[in-house]
């Protein structure tokens, strides 16, 4: 089962499958990870905060 790299949540297949490159099962980040933002290849702060 796919799993956030940084928070290490389950997320679906199809999170994985959309959110993630060809080849790549796991998202460096998910919508658990409150404070990060996906930044091109690399993962950082988010600079304001997230509305859920």
């Amino acid at each position: 089962m796919p799993e956030c790299q940084n928070c290490g949540a389950f997320v679906t297949a199809d999170y994985a499958r959309v959110f993630t490159p060809n080849g790549v099962d796991q998202p460096r980040v998910c919508p658990q990870c409150e404070d990060k933002i996906r930044d091109g290849a690399s993962v950082r702060q988010a600079r304001s905060t997230r509305r859920g």
